[in-house]
């Protein structure tokens, strides 16, 4: 969920220009500000703050837990004109919705972090039994990242191992979101054995590697960018599939 807070009439027109396009909700000189921005915050929700940063930073520091946890928080002038992720830029994908909001306002995104050279790029990966339903994976990959304030992160790519190159829900989801899927044989991935969070011994005795979803999703984004992958989202599983989330920065120097 996204609520944007307002104090001015000229940021309340902004807000209400935004709430349609991102799907939120605007609240405009609410009774309380601080106390309903910092209750917003600890629901999870992102914010766009349309007023002064100094009066954004008073008012949701008592609310921040760490950047793993944060979810994303925008501040905005009244005119749109300038747009600054203010906590999580990484983690919590402030950096990412930055450039959302400012395409949508003919803004420019102010990104203090080093991102301001470099481009976070978000690599699935997926592992299932075969013939797995559509459901069991939207399900899992939908979960997991609305559960961990990820779902607005923008995934680049959905791989797995290229047993799994013809496995319909697979194929679907990924013509589903348009974004490619790729797969990579046992010996790729295996290069990625040093990165798993954990190791599975019967994966490894099935497909020849200790992890699909995981070691897909790290391959990948490595491949990509040229750059080492981190995984954001370790294995998250359910009873027919399992899902992985790496991301990697293009160099943008």
């Amino acid at each position: 969920m996204i609520s944007i807070f307002s104090l001015t009439d000229q940021g309340k027109l902004l807000g209400q220009r935004l709430v349609s396009e991102l799907a939120a909700e605007h609240l405009h000189k609410p009774e309380n500000f601080a106390a309903t921005v910092q209750q917003k915050l600890a629901a999870g929700h992102r914010l766009i703050l349309i007023c002064a940063t100094g009066i954004a930073v008073r008012s949701i520091a008592p609310a921040l837990k760490d950047k793993h946890r944060d979810p994303a928080v925008l501040v905005m002038d009244e005119k749109g004109r300038f747009v600054i992720p203010l906590i999580s830029g990484h983690e919590g994908g402030a950096n990412d919705f930055a450039h959302r909001v400012a395409k949508l306002t003919d803004g420019q995104c102010i990104i203090t972090g080093p991102t301001l050279f470099t481009q976070p790029l978000y690599v699935a990966g997926i592992g299932c039994e075969k013939n797995c339903p559509l459901d069991y994976i939207q399900s899992l990959m939908q979960g997991t990242l609305r559960s961990l304030n990820l779902h607005h992160v923008p995934i680049a790519a959905i791989s797995s191992i290229d047993l799994k190159q013809h496995e319909p829900a697979i194929v679907a989801l990924a013509e589903q979101l348009n974004i490619p899927f790729v797969t990579y044989g046992a010996t790729d991935l295996q290069q990625m054995d040093d990165k798993l969070s954990t190791k599975s011994d019967v994966v490894f005795r099935e497909v020849g590697v200790y992890g699909v979803a995981e070691a897909a999703a790290l391959f990948h984004a490595q491949t990509l960018t040229g750059n080492d992958a981190e995984l954001i989202i370790p294995k998250h599983k359910n009873t027919k599939a399992t899902f992985a989330l790496a991301r990697a920065y293009l160099n943008q120097q």
